[in-house]
């Protein structure tokens, strides 16, 4: 039996559900997510392992019609990503009322793929009535003659369980290219901050989930190897204005409180330990406008995959 292997990109408009896709397909939560759109900012490399393939799932932040500053970098992490991969997904929010932003994002995904197949993955099929689906996968196919179109559910598991398979056969014959038992490429340290950042999501309004960076300052796991194994962390939430500041922190610091408590409970998830979590708010000027702040926090392109 041969065995493929190779890089796929997740691409996609904010909130078409590519995170929600990659957990679901690994089984397990190494993307963040919320009901904001661009909630992811960074690459993100999954590992779905197979006896007769491996497939590298790369998600990307959703590309953003706005181009500068942060939005820019995160658009050119995606853009990136189509051209170092063996093939592309585009994955499209089946149930959005006006497709014709993903329309104009297949055309770039057209000029970034350089000839690599082409996916078309339908996602909240859920949402959508049973006699639309048929001539939605129709017009797609009137505009790009896509080696594989899926239409699926990721947030409730319809249809996803053949999905990696199908993706697999368009891939090149080789060798695993990463170790089988390897999930993602995230260190620890890089995913607690993850999960910090998507409690500012979920507990914050307006302008501020988008203003906030989290960097991880101390992770502290001399005890995990314990009987009741602990792990210690300080991290920092910078903020782009000093009105920002008070938002994030709250009345006698309920809200950076809260934010503490839901991120430390889904950090001992992961790291499976007694954890304590610090915080501490800074402000770091309009540090989404600033390339060099972009580049410290994590924030674009990150080379070749």
């Amino acid at each position: 039996m041969s065995h493929r292997s190779g890089f796929v990109a997740l691409i996609g408009r904010p909130s078409a559900g590519k995170s929600t896709l990659l957990n679901r397909l690994l089984g397990q939560k190494i993307a963040i997510v919320s009901p904001k759109p661009q909630t992811t900012r960074a690459r993100i490399l999954g590992i779905a392992s197979a006896p007769d393939y491996q497939l590298a799932l790369v998600d990307t932040p959703g590309v953003h019609p706005r181009e500068r500053g942060l939005s820019a970098a995160l658009n050119q992490v995606a853009e990136q990503a189509a051209k170092d991969v063996d093939l592309v997904a585009l994955v499209v929010d089946a149930h959005a009322r006006d497709q014709n932003a993903d329309h104009d994002l297949l055309e770039r995904v057209r000029r970034a793929r350089a000839g690599r197949p082409l996916a078309l993955i339908l996602n909240k099929v859920d949402l959508v009535e049973r006699q639309l689906l048929l001539p939605m996968i129709q017009r797609w196919s009137a505009m790009q003659p896509f080696e594989l179109v899926y239409p699926l559910s990721a947030l409730r598991g319809e249809n996803v369980e053949g999905l990696l398979g199908a993706l697999a056969v368009l891939l090149p014959e080789g060798p695993p290219l990463f170790p089988e038992e390897m999930l993602t490429d995230q260190s620890e340290r890089r995913l607690c901050a993850e999960l910090i950042r998507e409690q500012v999501y979920r507990l914050t309004r307006a302008e501020v989930p988008y203003s906030v960076a989290v960097e991880v300052e101390t992770f502290d796991e001399s005890k995990r190897s314990q009987a009741k194994p602990k792990v210690h962390i300080d991290a920092v939430l910078f903020v782009a204005r000093e009105s920002q500041k008070g938002i994030l922190i709250g009345k006698r610091a309920e809200k950076l409180k809260a934010i503490g408590s839901a991120a430390r409970r889904e950090i001992e998830k992961l790291l499976e330990a007694q954890v304590y979590l610090g915080l501490t708010v800074r402000l770091e000027s309009e540090w989404t406008e600033s390339g060099s702040a972009l580049r410290r926090f994590g924030y674009g392109p990150q080379g070749e995959l």
